[in-house]
């Protein structure tokens, strides 16, 4: 298949399976039969010479030149919303846009908190916030997708990525429990946490891997009853009982508010750093700049 051969629609069931994450939802969303985008999609590919996509677990992730492509279509269907909206008459001024994306593994009132700056801008400024994997986040910002991706982990020298970690701040990790569990443990912390059921993060997180060393550093074995790569899913637990959980003491009374869980203790040995992480050294973005300036006047350890 040659090149002159593509048209509108190979392209557009490349751009929404590149969205949605899988051909499934894709077909979901075309109201297509999956065989139907699955063989434009395997044509496209033909044409371009190379897999736009590769497996990751149940999903799709883009492969590098599938990521330049989807950069490309992104570009050719959002001004194609412009000429729809001029068309039906919708006023065609552009507000201003900040993209954003965020690790699925960041506690959801972390990114609260740093985003609500720059919906308190006296601009009008529209974000846009995407959540995936890490590594995933990177690979997209670096062929411009995202303006900006925050995370409670820098860019690693390891990760052939060129772009610049921006501090924002740092604080401590707060246990808590369900109010009767907690009054079990408070008395005596941390050496309380001996046999005492928690839930923790996976050992492949930031938090996990902190949290295991001043464990084992102390000699301090709890009973760990479940392991969480989901943050939400792991307080969610919490909240009901089922064992003592961590985090960010920046958060603490939201956590305590929106969970209706007690502090057992306080740990300001292990730190959690949260950074925004663009792909220019001197930061221009209008809401790169409040999530900054923000973060830094008032900073998370101060909570």
């Amino acid at each position: 298949m040659i090149i002159e051969e593509l048209n509108f629609h190979h392209l557009l069931y490349f751009w929404v399976v590149a969205r949605e994450g899988t051909v499934v939802a894709a077909s979901r969303r075309l109201r297509l039969a999956q065989p139907s985008i699955s063989m434009q999609i395997r044509k496209l590919e033909k044409a371009v010479g190379a897999p736009l996509f590769k497996r990751a677990g149940r999903g799709l992730v883009l492969t590098d030149i599938g990521r330049d492509l989807y950069a490309r279509a992104d570009e050719v269907f959002q001004a194609g919303q412009g000429v729809v909206d001029l068309l039906r008459g919708v006023p065609t001024e552009r507000r201003a846009k900040l993209t954003v994306g965020v690790p699925d593994i960041m506690p959801k009132l972390i990114t609260h908190r740093l985003l609500s700056p720059v919906f308190a801008m006296p601009a009008d400024m529209q974000v846009v916030c995407y959540e995936s994997a890490f590594e995933n986040l990177l690979a997209d910002l670096a062929v411009n997708r995202f303006d900006v991706v925050l995370s409670d982990a820098p860019v690693g020298s390891h990760l052939k990525v060129r772009a610049y970690n921006h501090f924002l701040g740092e604080c401590g990790i707060t246990i808590f429990a369900q109010p009767k569990l907690a009054a079990r443990y408070q008395e005596a912390f941390p050496q309380s946490l001996e046999s005492a059921p928690m839930l923790l993060p996976t050992p492949n997180t930031e938090l996990g891997r902190s949290i295991d060393q001043w464990l084992y550093a102390r000699s301090i074995q709890p009973k760990v009853v479940g392991q969480f790569y989901d943050s939400a899913l792991l307080k969610e637990f919490g909240s009901a009982g089922v064992g003592l959980f961590p985090g960010p003491t920046a958060i603490e009374r939201e956590i305590q508010r929106q969970y209706r869980v007690s502090v057992v203790g306080r740990i300001e040995e292990i730190r959690e750093r949260f950074y925004a992480i663009t792909v220019q050294r001197k930061i221009q973005h209008p809401g790169i700049i409040a999530i900054v300036e923000s973060a830094r006047a008032d900073p998370l350890a101060n909570h």
